[in-house]
């Protein structure tokens, strides 16, 4: 008789041992229900809110070329930029026909035709493009990535033409069917014959003939915690283990995970290389997951644009650029720098799964800051700089920028010139 109580005694022991791991395993604390697996961490908001991808795919500027060799320039957030884009978005582009892009002759209808030319950088999937815009893609045309978009009129034309630019560099995709009619694409050139004039050099870079209008601020500015950083990325911050390094910098482990913290630098940097691949991967689903990514394991504190995705042989990164700025004045985006990384929202994904994640850790309350009406020069005292910065080598671009500078416990954005160049390196104007 004592020994069938001793096994009874034994059996609910065991079984009570396997409840209460089945909860530390599986259930967080006041939950009800939900079931979690290893790779689903811990949600905080205390960083920022989520973001719609929608909100994160948007040009860098818009060139309005206004004919007879004048143009002007658009940057986000700014009046006609705004108004354009909008009624851009709500148009159709159907029967994409592919040509070369020696087809075309870019410098007389950049001087000549009146249009609208949308810059993306490095480009954007046009997978991701349909989410903003009304296309129609074949199959041909769905698979590439685009980093232009330039809508004119020419001459004895009864229809504007619509041409996608492919980052291959050699192929451009023009709309045969766009709703849009010339008189709308005029429309929205005449917005620019009142702003800004720009001369182009050679197409590659545009600069201003007056001054540029901008905002420059100073505001209070603060770090996330550890504490903070653990608890979004690790199932269970508590089981992390300490370790410092000899460069000063901080790792916090749970033997799968890393999280490396550069507190000098005000930078994070984590790593799961155990996380299970998610099977099909594409360009446009892998940026899809790093935005859901980091709407769970931090949010997004201030506004960014989808800046790049970059493939290599085993996997991709994802990057999304913060911009600062606001109505009418128009957003720019914030220089990233080795001291003091601000600006940049690194992803890194194997087979469509993120397994690594640097982002900064300094934040600023833009509602408490201080703002001010400032200026850029432009015209004969902006070439003078030009000429300086690119003797030896070419000029590819130039574009306003924000440089972050710390001031006490408060962060200034100060607006400068960014130049790059020929060679690949880049230059700011103080």
């Amino acid at each position: 008789m004592k020994e069938r109580v001793k096994s009874w005694i034994l059996a609910l022991l065991v079984l009570s041992s396997l409840v209460e791991s089945y909860y530390l395993v599986y259930r967080l604390p006041g939950s009800d229900s939900a079931v979690f697996s290893e790779n689903l961490y811990v949600k905080t908001d205390n960083m920022g809110p989520e973001e719609k991808a929608e909100n994160l795919l948007y040009p860098s500027r818009m060139v309005i070329h206004l004919g007879n060799g004048k143009h002007t320039l658009f940057y986000p957030s700014s009046t006609f930029y705004n108004l354009i884009l909008t009624r851009l978005k709500g148009r159709s582009f159907e029967s994409f026909q592919r040509r070369s892009v020696q087809d075309f002759d870019w410098a007389k209808i950049r001087t000549e035709n009146p249009g609208i030319e949308l810059s993306f950088g490095s480009g954007i999937p046009v997978a991701l493009l349909q989410r903003v815009m009304q296309l129609s893609p074949d199959s041909l045309f769905e698979e590439e990535s685009i980093n232009r978009i330039w809508i004119y009129t020419a001459k004895n034309d009864s229809k504007p033409h619509a041409v996608f630019f492919s980052t291959r560099g050699d192929i451009v995709y023009e709309a045969a069917k766009a709703d849009l009619t010339v008189q709308d694409v005029q429309q929205h050139v005449d917005f620019g014959k009142s702003w800004t004039p720009y001369t182009t050099v050679n197409g590659s870079y545009y600069v201003p003939e007056s001054s540029l209008t901008l905002l420059q601020a100073e505001m209070p500015s603060g770090l996330y915690t550890v504490e903070q950083m653990q608890s979004s990325l690790f199932f269970d911050a508590g089981s992390t283990r300490y370790i410092l390094e000899k460069d000063g910098s901080e790792i916090y482990t749970d033997s799968k995970r890393s999280l490396q913290v550069d507190e000098d630098r005000k930078w994070m940097s984590y790593s799961d290389p155990t996380a299970l691949p998610a099977g099909e991967s594409t360009d446009a689903k892998d940026v899809l997951e790093a935005v859901d990514f980091v709407n769970q394991h931090g949010g997004w504190n201030g506004t960014y644009r989808f800046q790049s995705s970059q493939e290599s042989d085993q996997d991709r990164t994802v990057t999304f650029q913060r911009y600062f700025g606001s109505y009418p004045y128009g957003a720019y985006p914030v220089l990233d720098q080795p001291q003091l990384h601000y600006g940049l929202i690194h992803l890194q994904l194997q087979q469509g799964t993120v397994t690594a994640y640097e982002r900064s850790l300094m934040y600023s309350q833009e509602a408490e800051g201080t703002k001010k009406v400032t200026e850029l020069p432009g015209g004969d005292e902006l070439r003078a700089k030009l000429a300086v910065v690119s003797k030896g080598t070419s000029i590819t671009d130039l574009y306003p920028v924000y440089k972050p500078v710390e001031k006490e416990k408060n962060l200034e954005l100060v607006p400068v010139w960014q130049v790059v160049l020929g060679n690949g390196n880049t230059v700011t104007l103080e």
